[in-house]
């Protein structure tokens, strides 16, 4: 496959260029996400999280990718994001590993895989890194992640 018919590569340049839209489209409408921060997300609530994380990030927000490697079916790629916690103020450097199913020549199925661990630390310092290793905190960051997001998508109705 050529780089350029490659939808990740797709996906990551609007990604870089912050383009929630384009990002959206690059999605299956019946897709799933998964990352450590928000869990399970359906289908416009994809779409959604990309367009919420890039408008809080008010522009300081720069991503890279690297490694993709795609087939028809599946593919995966590294890439990293650096930003300021809106939470905290506190800069983050998140290294992520991800993976991707495809149908109709769209993403399905997106994994996000990252030390929570890391990114708490980052986020929170050493305490924020010392409570991720808690369930009940990870359980928490999630359904606040969540709540968030289902807020933004009801202002934006």
């Amino acid at each position: 496959m050529k780089k350029e018919d490659s939808i990740i590569v797709r996906f990551y340049e609007a990604f870089r260029q912050k383009d929630a839209v384009a990002m959206a489209a690059c999605y299956h409408p019946d897709a799933v996400f998964n990352d450590p921060a928000f869990g399970y997300l359906y289908g416009d609530q994809v779409g959604q999280m990309w367009r919420m994380l890039i408008e809080r990030s008010k522009g300081d927000l720069v991503i890279s990718y690297y490694n993709v490697l795609q087939d028809d079916q599946k593919g995966i790629a590294k890439w990293e994001a650096r930003y300021t916690f809106s939470l905290t103020g506190r800069r983050v450097h998140n290294k992520i590993n991800a993976s991707f199913e495809f149908r109709d020549g769209l993403i399905i199925s997106h994994d996000d895989c990252f030390s929570f661990t890391r990114f708490c630390g980052m986020a929170f310092g050493w305490k924020g890194m010392m409570m991720s290793l808690l369930p009940w905190f990870r359980t928490g960051f999630r359904k606040k992640s969540r709540k968030v997001l289902e807020k933004y998508i009801e202002s934006k109705k």
